[in-house]
């Protein structure tokens, strides 16, 4: 599911930027730094903003960068397990599809599907490298068009004989 939550960090400024605004480098840096990555907590962070320096940033002896603690708020991407979402199909490996054994329905690309999380895993050090299981075999998941169609036929009518 999708937060919005308030956190604190630190951000290295480099030498060669602190010419600069500071606030301005700070907020930069908290972006380029935080976005797109997925943290220990285990949630994708999306979006920061409203960043803040908090005090003066210290020097470390040996590094002429400078560390600042910075306060932010962010949107974050954290899926729970047993959570459903809607969503769009959007990879296709090697043009292919995803055809069901029993039912021989297909979803394609550009398909909305309603699915459950059944498993998550996470790479901290490369996101793109994680992984979350989906299901969509239980009632009232799946393929948008199917749950309709489903919902009509047990309602005794279908959208195919009108």
């Amino acid at each position: 599911m999708y937060q919005r939550v308030q956190r604190e960090d630190v951000v290295r400024i480099p030498p060669e930027r602190l010419g600069e605004d500071i606030d301005a480098v700070a907020r930069e840096l908290t972006r380029t730094t935080l976005e797109g990555k997925i943290g220990a907590d285990k949630t994708l962070t999306l979006i920061a903003s409203n960043i803040e320096r908090m005090g003066e940033g210290r020097i470390v002896h040996g590094d002429g960068a400078v560390y600042q603690r910075v306060k932010y708020d962010a949107l974050v991407f954290a899926p729970a397990l047993q959570e459903i979402v809607e969503g769009t199909v959007d990879v296709d490996e090697e043009g292919q599809r995803l055809i069901g054994k029993d039912t021989k329905r297909d979803l394609r690309i550009g398909d909305k599907v309603r699915t459950r999380i059944v498993a998550v895993s996470l790479n901290e050090r490369a996101p793109r490298e994680s992984k979350i299981g989906l299901t969509m075999r239980q009632p009232a998941l799946g393929k948008l068009d199917w749950i309709e169609e489903d919902r009509a036929r047990a309602e005794g009518r279908t959208r195919k004989k009108r």
